[in-house]
C-alpha cells in the first residue's frame, strides 16, 4: 500500500498538477491532504500559481483517494466545491497500521494515543519532519506552495509494502528516508 502526503497547498495550482501527476505515476491507493488546501490565509502571500478554482478541478480527478484534514485556512465551501468531507483530526487503521491526523494548529502530539508503529502526522507548520519517534513514526510533509524556514518545497509517500517513509522536493529529489 503507497500514501501520498501533502499539506499547506494554499491554493497552489501546480501543487495539485503535481499530486495529480504523482498519482498518474504511481497510482497511490490513498492521498492524505493534511489541511490548508485552497486558500492562503490572511497571514501568507499567495503563491505565485496561485488559483482555488483550478487546484480544486486538479484535486477532483484524485477525489475517490482522498482523506482531507480541515486547516485553519480551510473553510465549509471547500468541502462543497472538493466533494469531500474534511475532518479536524481523523484517526484509523488502514494497511494493519494505526493513523493519527490533524492539521496542527488544535493539537498537541500528546492529545493523541500512540500504538507502537503508528504514524502521527500533522501540517500546519510548513515545516517537514520524517522521523521516528519513540514508538511510532512522526511525519509533516511541510508545504508544496510556502516552505518555511528555508525549507524546499515537499511531500512524503508512505509506503508499507517497502517498509519506508520518503520525502521529496518536487523535483522528485529524495530528500530523506527512514524505514518504517
Amino acid at each position: 500500500m503507497k500514501i501520498l502526503v501533502a499539506s499547506d497547498l494554499h491554493g497552489s495550482k501546480g501543487a495539485a498538477e503535481k499530486l495529480v501527476s504523482l498519482d498518474e505515476k504511481q497510482n497511490f491507493d490513498k492521498v492524505f491532504l493534511l489541511g490548508d488546501i485552497g486558500y492562503s490565509g490572511a497571514r501568507n502571500i499567495p503563491p505565485v500559481d496561485y488559483s482555488p478554482k483550478e487546484l480544486y478541478e486538479n484535486l477532483l480527478k484524485i477525489r475517490d483517494k482522498l482523506i482531507v484534514i480541515r486547516g485553519n485556512c480551510d473553510s465549509r465551501v471547500d468541502e462543497f466545491v472538493l466533494k469531500t468531507e474534511f475532518h479536524d483530526s481523523l484517526d484509523f487503521e488502514l494497511g494493519g497500521k494505526n493513523f493519527h491526523l490533524h492539521h496542527g494548529d488544535l493539537y498537541l502530539e500528546s492529545d493523541f494515543q500512540l500504538e507502537d508503529g503508528s504514524f502521527y502526522l500533522y501540517g500546519h507548520t510548513h515545516v517537514p519532519v520524517v522521523e521516528k519517534t519513540g514508538n511510532h513514526i512522526t511525519i509533516n510533509p511541510g508545504s508544496m506552495s510556502l516552505p518555511k524556514e528555508n525549507n524546499k518545497k515537499t511531500y512524503c509517500i508512505i509506503d508499507l509494502d517497502s517498509n519506508k517513509v520518503q520525502l521529496f522536493d518536487m523535483d522528485d529529489n529524495l530528500l530523506k528516508e527512514i524505514d518504517i
